[in-house]
């Protein structure tokens, strides 16, 4: 049996940029070889928050183009968006009847969230982290690839399958976390003591995968470093450190051997070939983003297609649910 792995990404106005794809999506594409992987867009989590309705719909097209350019290959994972799996609100539901009111108040996320949002905030806002506990046990997953701000989320996925299945038995698999640890934080470009953000106000902290060569030597030449000029990997220099282990991240070497090639070098080389090696990596990428986003009609029909192969799979795990918990089916 191959190990099941899900992860998902939420559309939004802003494609997802250099620390999402060290941090998590470069490893969906490695996870596909030898793992069954379940990948999704998850617009239902994108609508806690207002959204245009055009934005919405132009956004999960993006992201679905954007996944396929990365490297998904749906002969080898299945790769869909969220909504239309009807199962996955269906099982979210019934694991709210599951789940405690303290446990979700403790959600980090929702404090963060909800503090922007003091005029209007959501109930699905509240709840969504019982949502995305349904992504990931409707699938019977063993790891989810995620930034480290989602570890709290698989907790709670544990938690309520635990809680499930002392009740009635084992029915859901207790998934793990999957955390790069070399390049799951990395930091703004402009403040490098806080993470790489899609919504830094400041543009020039973030590097967005969609970012034209120009504008990517822009940003990191206008990155911050310190007033030494020694290069070393120094995690009391943050602005250095962080420019370092992106630099490593995208071409992986020994410490002392990165040190050893920029001795006697300055900041202006350490990152004019950082940006270098960064427009590499994307160069490709935005070529076939370009060909899948351009063909929106191709794109919806491999999302239907890739939803009709899955409901059979959940279709069921929803039904085992149901009997245990005594509804008629």
């Amino acid at each position: 049996m191959k190990t099941v792995v899900f992860s998902g990404i939420q559309p939004s106005a802003q494609v997802p940029h250099l620390g999402n794809y060290l941090g998590a999506l470069r490893q969906w594409v490695d996870l596909q070889n030898k793992n069954q992987c379940y990948y999704c867009v998850v617009d239902l989590h994108a609508i806690t928050v207002p959204q245009p309705k055009q934005a919405l719909t132009e956004a999960t097209y993006a992201s679905y183009a954007l996944l396929l350019s990365i490297g998904i290959d749906t002969k080898l994972s299945k790769l869909f968006v969220q909504s239309q799996v009807p199962e996955h609100t269906e099982l979210a539901w019934l694991l709210n009847c599951y789940t405690s009111v303290g446990q979700l108040s403790r959600m980090t996320q929702y404090k963060e969230k909800s503090e922007k949002q003091k005029n209007f905030i959501s109930a699905g806002l509240y709840d969504y982290p019982v949502l995305m506990a349904a992504d990931i046990l409707l699938y019977d997953t063993d790891q989810v690839p995620v930034g480290e701000d989602q570890i709290q989320h698989i907790e709670l996925a544990r938690d309520i399958a635990e809680r499930f299945n002392h009740q009635y038995g084992p029915v859901f698999k207790l998934p793990k976390g999957l955390l790069l640890k070399e390049t799951a934080r990395i930091m703004s470009l402009q403040q490098p003591d806080q993470k790489m953000s899609k919504s830094d106000p400041n543009q020039n902290a973030t590097i967005f995968l969609l970012d034209s060569p120009d504008i990517v030597a822009k940003k990191i030449g206008s990155a911050v470093t310190d007033s030494q000029t020694e290069i070393r990997f120094d995690q009391s220099r943050p602005g250095l450190y962080n420019l370092l282990s992106i630099y490593r991240a995208l071409k992986p070497q020994p410490l002392a051997e990165i040190e050893k090639h920029f001795e006697g070098r300055g900041y202006k080389e350490l990152k004019k070939e950082l940006a270098e090696l960064i427009v590499d990596l994307l160069k490709p990428i935005q070529k076939r983003y370009q060909t899948f986003v351009n063909d929106k009609a191709e794109l919806k029909k491999l999302m239907k297609a890739q939803a009709e192969q899955i409901r059979p799979v959940v279709g069921k795990k929803v039904s085992e649910v149901k009997e245990k918990i005594g509804l008629v089916i």
